[in-house]
């Protein structure tokens, strides 16, 4: 039988753990990715023992801080996407979600893809997501009809890679979104090269999102 001692125990430890990939969200937004563990803890409050308790690594810190910008932004939008009656709407507001998640979350990103944190688990359902809805904007002829799955990670990472080249929270990679939509317009689409395989898993340089 679980005690009230052990409740609160494990209650107080969750809000550490929380807290922790909170303040970690912060300090890479203000220092950078490099942003030592040390630091992370003074900022949350806790001893770095503390820390390492829930994060033995900064790989496992970085997966948690960008998961939970997932969880609490990018799933609700795919949901909300999903229930769109206009899949086209859909499909362009999950990929304004997800560039708009990269541009405010850049350095927890870089973070977790330099300590290699960036595994599939993460991405897989934003990508699902994703795909079903071109397909239905492409069964309601509202999508050219020779996107293929392959495509949308790399749509992802063109938009993704304007974010470094533009000042922190600007909103110029509309600009670039715009650009790609009207590519994906089917009037008037000419045919495509054939899609090269797609390889698995982010490479250096790149973001799944």
């Amino acid at each position: 039988m679980v005690t009230d001692t052990e409740r609160r125990l494990r209650a107080d430890a969750a809000r550490n753990a929380e807290r922790i990939v909170r303040t970690a969200r912060a300090v890479f937004a203000d220092l950078g990715p490099d942003a030592p563990l040390e630091e992370i803890a003074r900022h949350a409050d806790v001893r770095i023992r503390t820390l390492y308790n829930h994060f033995p690594n900064k790989a496992d810190l970085a997966r948690a801080a960008l998961a939970q910008a997932i969880a609490e932004h990018l799933t609700p939008a795919a949901e909300q996407a999903l229930a769109d009656n206009d899949p086209l709407h859909g499909l362009i507001s999950l990929i304004e979600a997800a560039v708009g998640l990269a541009a405010r979350e850049l350095n927890t990103l870089a973070a977790a893809r330099l300590a290699g944190a960036l595994t599939a688990e993460l991405y897989t359902p934003f990508y699902e997501s994703l795909t079903l809805l071109a397909r239905r904007a492409q069964d309601e002829g509202l999508l050219r009809a020779d996107l293929v799955p392959d495509d949308l990670p790399r749509i992802m990472a063109m938009l993704t890679s304007t974010l470094w080249t533009m000042d922190p929270g600007a909103n110029g990679w509309r600009r670039y979104l715009a650009l790609m939509l009207e590519g994906l317009a089917p009037a008037a689409a000419k045919p495509l090269p054939s899609p090269a395989t797609l390889l698995k898993g982010p490479r250096k340089g790149g973001l799944p999102l």
